[in-house]
């Protein structure tokens, strides 16, 4: 979906982040600092990153200010409270998720009574806050690490830019207390670095032609199908094309934003950690998890699952663990049955998986691993994306509908491939080059590469230098593209 301009004019993507909003709020950073205000260096980016918050809706602006300051306190209460720490860590809890639940999951709930006991009550209509799922859940970490008593006690304002520093605030990766803190305190990054500018640079736009390229490239094939699957049965070939399609859509959106947001970050001295690691060259299924939203993987390991027990109980204990986080994740991702039971379909691969790593039964060869894997989280895709059960199993049911590969459907088909692979010249036109560079982008950012990590431990200057050329002609490129564009997937959540 395309959104107007200035409805979403500080989307990553856009031109007005790029060219006016980060350098500015890089540029006098670097200023205050180096006129010795490292406070106000600091203050400028909490300020720099409500106003990025306040500009999709300025009302958002009082719900996150009201958590930043009950969390803080809460915390505050935690640590110099002895005797009634477990009821104030309760309370810190259930004040975080009663907010999020209010506002993701008081309609669905409401919907689905009305459905059981057939009654009338009105929905809320509430609107979801961006990045309510995020902030929540760093500051549940925070609250808990405090209650632990493994986390450092920090001033206000370090807290106020630990939870709404602008480069991840909306769509993660989801940090923690102890690599941010840290790094916002510590005096040799209020100093521009011309390394890590460049690094950023070429981070950022990696990202940029993740999503501007790759992602939106994709949505054009994969939306209409998604769409029509609400009133229509879809055929054979349509709805593969349109799995596929979202697959590496999803793929190419979120990490693409990861990358804007890491790269961002990287221009202020910031290193956030890196949320993708090639997850589509995952040969089971808890592989996958390990390198897909690592960050969320990683917040759901040490605050769910290890809280449950872990596997140091029972090994049935342990599968009941294992798929009640998985489950709880699925939840996380929005209000409704498509997430519910994308969440179990989860649940029960990882239990299986555990199940099969730990008996005596013939291991798979690793390119079957890997395809099946592969497959299974594509077909889990449907669920995510559809709008509607019913919506899912038209897609589900045209995966299977091979009556629709009948001679005329297939002829019908293949003179459409015909018509798009001999059109003169095909190899030389720039639709032709186009299309060759999303296959091949695909194939290397989507399943064989992760040069993330590598460019960021970079240490050689010239080829920084040479990168930062090629990101600004990148940048010229991709925002001459058009005033449209669209906004990210996971603001959805």
């Amino acid at each position: 979906m395309k959104y107007r301009k200035e409805k979403l004019s500080l989307l990553f993507s856009s031109p007005v982040f790029i060219l006016i909003f980060l350098p500015i709020a890089v540029a006098i950073y670097f200023l205050l600092n180096r006129q010795g205000y490292s406070t106000s260096g600091k203050l400028w980016l909490v300020f720099a990153s409500l106003f990025f918050y306040g500009y999709w809706n300025p009302v958002y602006l009082l719900l996150i200010g009201v958590s930043i300051l009950a969390n803080f306190a809460i915390g505050n209460q935690l640590r110099s409270s002895s005797k009634h720490k477990k009821k104030i860590l309760y309370l810190g809890i259930f004040f975080n998720l009663g907010l999020l639940g209010y506002f993701k999951y008081a309609d669905f709930f409401i919907a689905n009574v009305n459905w059981i006991l057939s009654t009338q009550i009105p929905e809320l209509n509430v609107v979801l806050p961006l990045a309510i799922s995020f902030f929540t859940f760093q500051q549940i970490a925070y609250l808990v690490d405090t209650y632990k008593g493994t986390c450092e006690e920090h001033d206000f304002l370090s807290y106020c830019l630990f939870v709404s520093f602008f480069p991840q605030l909306i769509a993660g990766p989801i940090v923690h207390h102890k690599e941010m803190m840290p790094q916002f305190s510590d005096p040799t990054r209020s100093k521009l670095n011309l390394n890590n500018i460049s690094m950023g640079t070429i981070i950022f736009t990696i990202g940029l032609f993740k999503k501007v390229i790759l992602a939106d490239s994709l949505s054009q094939y994969a939306d209409p199908v998604f769409s029509a699957s609400l009133t229509h049965n879809i055929d054979f070939i349509p709805a593969w094309l349109a799995s596929f399609a979202y697959t590496f859509q999803l793929y190419f959106d979120f990490s693409g934003y990861c990358d804007m947001a890491i790269g961002a970050a990287l221009l202020l001295n910031i290193h956030l950690p890196v949320n993708f690691h090639s997850p589509y060259k995952a040969l089971n299924i808890q592989d996958f998890w390990r390198r897909w939203h690592m960050t969320l993987s990683r917040w759901f390991r040490d605050y769910v699952y290890i809280n449950l027990g872990g596997n140091r109980i029972k090994e049935i204990i342990t599968l009941r663990n294992v798929f009640l986080t998985a489950f709880v994740s699925g939840i996380w991702h929005g209000a409704g049955w498509t997430f519910v039971l994308w969440g179990t379909a989860h649940g029960l691969a990882m239990v299986i998986h555990r199940i099969y790593s730990k008996s005596s039964l013939w291991q798979l060869p690793r390119w079957l691993a890997w395809f099946s894997t592969f497959m299974f989280v594509n077909l889990a895709w449907v669920l995510f994306r559809a709008e509607s059960l019913g919506s899912a199993l038209n897609i589900y049911r045209g995966m299977i509908n091979v009556d629709s590969l009948s001679y005329p459907h297939f002829i019908e088909f293949h003179q459409q491939a015909q018509n798009i692979l001999t059109a003169p010249p095909f190899f030389e036109s720039i639709l032709g080059l186009y299309w060759i560079a999303i296959a091949g982008s695909i194939a290397f950012f989507g399943i064989w590469s992760n040069r993330l990590g590598e460019i960021i431990n970079a240490s050689d200057k010239r080829d920084l230098l040479r990168g930062l050329v090629i990101s600004i002609l990148g940048f010229t490129t991709l925002v001459s593209m058009g005033n449209q564009y669209s906004a990210f997937i996971y603001f959805n959540f």
